[in-house]
């Protein structure tokens, strides 16, 4: 209906005397929208709007997919929900506007409006090939799979000429290093570097502008003398300096990271390599009409070529951050890595870093910290990379349990001798003996140092023979209690008649026992 009130209404105006482009502009239509309503008359204009109403629509088959995208995130855009038919119902054969049209409808049906921030920037000349390159930061907050709320921090590169866009995320703030390791990364993807790059006045960079005379950080200085760039320092409160690097943050945030599910560093910026090249870098750029992976193998030619790895790179100890599972792995380049067991805690900072230094994989608690666990790297991928050691819990060692065992016996030589015995015929079983003496000790408290003096006396190493033989002590001695309360006479009951309770000698026992 709101249809054939459009062409109506359009109808009405021409024949007022407007022109077309008037039209459009008051109805909100593209002239050739205007032109195609002008040639239908009523008639034709009541058929039209029927055949809509039944026809069936691309996206008709994902009607319920989109409402409930727009019923969780009323914010969701246009553009997003597009991204998320390829992403997730591998769909995109569709256009951009049938997107927007259709969103847009499901909006006014349900009533889902959507509220829209706006910043101005001001136009500037288009840069030739390979001439600058601008770089900016951003931070968010996304929901983890444990519905929780997590901040994650982006760097963000864009090529001046042809838009082709670059980002890496990680979950601490950055740090030089952090960024000279992602301007490696950027290179490297780009498959090289510009004559210029734009940076916001940031600490991790830049120590002061000084009228003029920049002064860098001493770390950022050398980095810059050693790839050979000039830098572009923007002034402060002058954001259209670099206003491309800031929509592209803000394309990423909104586009790639809104309402997304966090699982792990390495697997969220899987992800976001690959919407920068399902999205970021092939849809269709509003300023300069094209697609930038397009413009972008147009302006590789100019970029300035760089060597793989620095020297000074060589040196360094960089490491970046892990995620603990409760499983007591990372996950790093599709492989996992061990940890010793206890390493993750609930509910604690379940945070490594990781340092890759001659085919060797170390991890450590804190940067440059000593090393929870040593790998070799693997090459390949879907593997688990484990240490036997990582299968027992290293917060509590075998020595430091048979010293627990130890305090509770009074005479601690014999003990021990009993525990070395042990350890030597039930190596791989020393956990399992230390339990059960510890058990025993508690159980048979009263009788515990006799049965460790005949067990020694008679060689009897094992936890079970002390056990046992503790058992029959207490045995013996409940025996002999009971015979006591038997020997008195009961009234009614003549002596002859009381019976009395078998006795078993030790030694018969421990002939059973395989004592000598």
């Amino acid at each position: 209906m709101w249809k054939l009130e459009m062409i109506l209404k359009v109808h009405q105006l021409k024949m007022q005397g407007f022109k077309v482009s008037e039209i459009a502009r008051k109805c909100s239509l593209s002239r050739t929208t205007v032109y195609e309503y002008l040639e239908k008359n009523l008639h034709e204009a009541f058929e039209w709007v029927e055949l809509l109403k039944t026809r069936k629509r691309k996206l008709d088959p994902y009607r319920e997919h989109i409402l409930s995208w727009l019923k969780e995130h009323p914010d969701l855009s246009a553009s997003q929900v597009q991204d998320w038919l390829e992403e997730r119902c591998s769909f995109k054969e569709v256009g951009d506007s049938t997107v927007r049209t259709y969103v847009r409808e499901l909006r006014e049906q349900y009533h889902i409006p959507k509220t829209l921030t706006y910043r101005s920037y001001e136009a500037i000349e288009e840069l030739p090939k390979g001439k600058q390159m601008q770089v900016d930061f951003g931070e968010m907050k996304v929901q983890t799979v444990e519905k929780r709320w997590k901040k994650l921090y982006t760097i963000a590169f864009v090529l001046s000429h042809s838009r082709y866009k670059y980002s890496e995320w990680q979950e601490h703030p950055f740090t030089t290093r952090d960024v000279i390791r992602c301007h490696e990364n950027a290179f490297e993807y780009y498959g090289g570097v510009t004559e210029e790059i734009v940076y916001d006045q940031d600490k991790l960079m830049t120590v002061s502008e000084n009228g003029g005379d920049i002064i860098y950080t001493e770390e950022f200085q050398a980095y810059k003398q050693e790839r050979g760039f000039s830098v572009y320092l923007c002034r402060a409160a002058d954001p259209e300096s670099k206003g491309k690097v800031e929509n592209v943050v803000k394309f990423i945030k909104r586009n790639f990271a809104k309402n997304r599910i966090f699982h792990q560093l390495e697997t969220w910026n899987e992800q976001c390599l690959a919407w920068l090249e399902r999205k970021g870098n092939h849809q269709v750029h509003n300023t300069i009409k094209k697609r930038p992976v397009e413009v972008f193998a147009v302006e590789k030619p100019h970029l300035r070529k760089v060597s793989s790895i620095l020297s000074f790179e060589r040196n360094s100890n960089s490491s970046i951050s892990r995620t603990v599972h409760k499983d007591n792995i990372i996950k790093y380049k599709s492989n996992r890595y061990s940890l010793p067991l206890g390493t993750y805690t609930p509910h604690g900072v379940n945070k490594v870093y990781v340092t890759i230094d001659k085919n060797q994989l170390i991890i450590t608690k804190e940067p440059e910290g000593e090393p929870l666990a040593i790998h070799p790297l693997s090459l390949g991928t879907g593997q688990l990379i484990k240490n036997k050691d990582h299968s027992r819990d290293k917060t509590k060692g075998i020595q430091a349990y048979k010293d627990t065992v130890i305090e509770t016996f009074e005479d601690s030589e014999k003990i021990s001798v009993f525990l070395e015995q042990i350890q030597l015929l039930y190596p791989r079983y020393i956990r399992d003996q230390l339990q059960l003496i510890q058990k025993a000790a508690k159980e048979y408290k009263p009788f515990i140092e006799q049965a460790l003096n005949k067990c020694v006396e008679q060689k009897l190493w094992s936890a079970n023979d002390l056990r046992d033989v503790a058992k029959h002590f207490k045995n013996i001695k409940e025996e002999k209690t009971l015979s006591s309360s038997i020997d008195i006479p009961v009234k009614g009951l003549p002596p002859e008649k009381m019976a009395t309770a078998a006795k078993r000698e030790l030694n018969g026992y421990l002939e059973i026992l395989g004592g000598v």
